[in-house]
Order: structure tokens, then C-alpha cells, then sequence
């Protein structure tokens, strides 16, 4: 990945984190009420559950700049019988997360479950997540758009050192094969356990 000169890994990842969300804002639009209970690459989980895991996701990102630690509690839940009130909600977090971000001038640590982190790393897997995930929620939808190359080029950069074998079962599947000719969203999703040919 190539920074602005100056540029720290807060930075960096914080940039990437908003690319990530400026390409999931567009999976977003997507959502239809009666869409919810569409599967999802995500095998457990349907469209409502993938949405919900995001929303938390985004919620304890925000935590994580604004406090300098991460809540594992889930939010709340309203049903909405227009939008689904979720959709309405990570449009929200995805807003002001990016404004806790961008007041972060070091590499300070950030508590995760009781463990310190730099501030950079949880930036960066907060970005390959709301990445990899818009991408879960377009296909679920119906939509075969990839990740940019550009920002699957540089998380791809990145991921192979994030993602570790405790978080395969649990965060990401197991990686699944796939060439090196192959375009970077592919590539990505494979490392991430997803099939880039997956579809509802």
C-alpha cells in the first residue's frame, strides 16, 4: 500500500477503513425488507444476522477510537416495517466511526477483550472486515460486484498477517484455494474462506 508522505499506520489504516465503508455503502442500498432472510456466504448466517453482526462490529470499532476499548455486548434491536431499522443504524455508525478515527494522532493502544493492540492493527481488521462483509451483503442481494482492486490489493497486503488460525471457525472460514493469476477481490475472498463464485 502506498501512504501519503507522513502518513502514520493509524493513517493508513484509518484511509482504508473508509474506502472499505465507502464500498459497503454501496452493498448497502441494496437491502430490501424482504430480503432478510436471503442466505449469505456466510453459511450460519442469513442477510438479517450478517447486518446485525456488522452493526455490532462497527459499534465496537467506534469504541475503540472514541473510549480506547471495545464492548462486547450487542446493541439493541428496533424491527422497522420500511428500511430495515439496521441498515439505518450502520449508516450511522459508519458516519461517525470515521470521525473517531480520524482524531487518533498515535499508535495508542486499544483494549479487545482484555488485550492490548496497536491502534493501527484494529484499524486495518476493522477495514478487511467491512470490506469482505459489504461483499457478503451485495451477493446475498443478488448483486456479483467484486472488491475494488485497489483496496483488495492493499488489504490483500495486510491479511495474510491478520488473519491468524484462531480466528479461522470463528471470524473467517478456512482459505480456500485459488490461483495467483486470479484478480485481488478474489484472492482476498478465498483467504477470507469465501468462494468469489458464490451465489444465493
Amino acid at each position: 500500500m502506498t501512504l501519503q508522505p507522513g502518513a502514520t499506520p493509524v493513517v493508513a489504516g484509518t484511509e482504508l477503513l473508509e474506502r472499505a465503508l465507502g464500498f459497503t455503502r454501496g452493498a448497502l442500498s441494496l437491502v430490501r425488507p424482504d430480503r432478510m432472510d436471503a442466505p449469505t456466504p456466510c453459511a450460519r448466517w442469513r442477510l438479517r444476522d450478517l447486518l446485525e453482526h456488522m452493526d455490532d462490529s462497527l459499534a465496537a470499532l467506534h469504541d475503540a477510537a472514541a473510549e480506547g476499548w471495545v464492548a462486547l455486548e450487542p446493541c439493541p434491536r428496533r424491527e422497522s416495517d420500511d428500511e430495515p431499522a439496521v441498515v439505518t443504524s450502520l449508516r450511522h455508525h459508519g458516519c461517525s466511526l470515521l470521525g473517531s478515527w480520524s482524531r487518533l494522532h498515535h499508535d495508542q493502544p486499544v483494549v479487545v477483550g482484555g488485550r492490548p493492540l496497536p491502534a493501527s492493527t484494529v484499524a486495518l481488521v476493522g477495514a478487511l472486515e467491512v470490506a469482505v462483509h459489504g461483499w457478503d451483503v451485495a451477493r446475498a442481494c443478488g448483486d456479483p460486484r467484486p472488491l475494488p482492486d485497489e483496496l483488495a490489493h492493499d488489504l490483500l497486503g495486510h491479511a495474510e498477517l491478520l488473519v491468524t488460525d484462531d480466528d479461522r471457525g470463528v471470524r473467517f472460514g478456512p482459505p480456500l484455494p485459488v490461483g495467483f493469476d486470479r484478480p485481488p477481490s478474489d484472492r482476498l475472498l478465498a483467504l477470507t474462506g469465501r468462494s468469489p463464485d458464490w451465489g444465493p
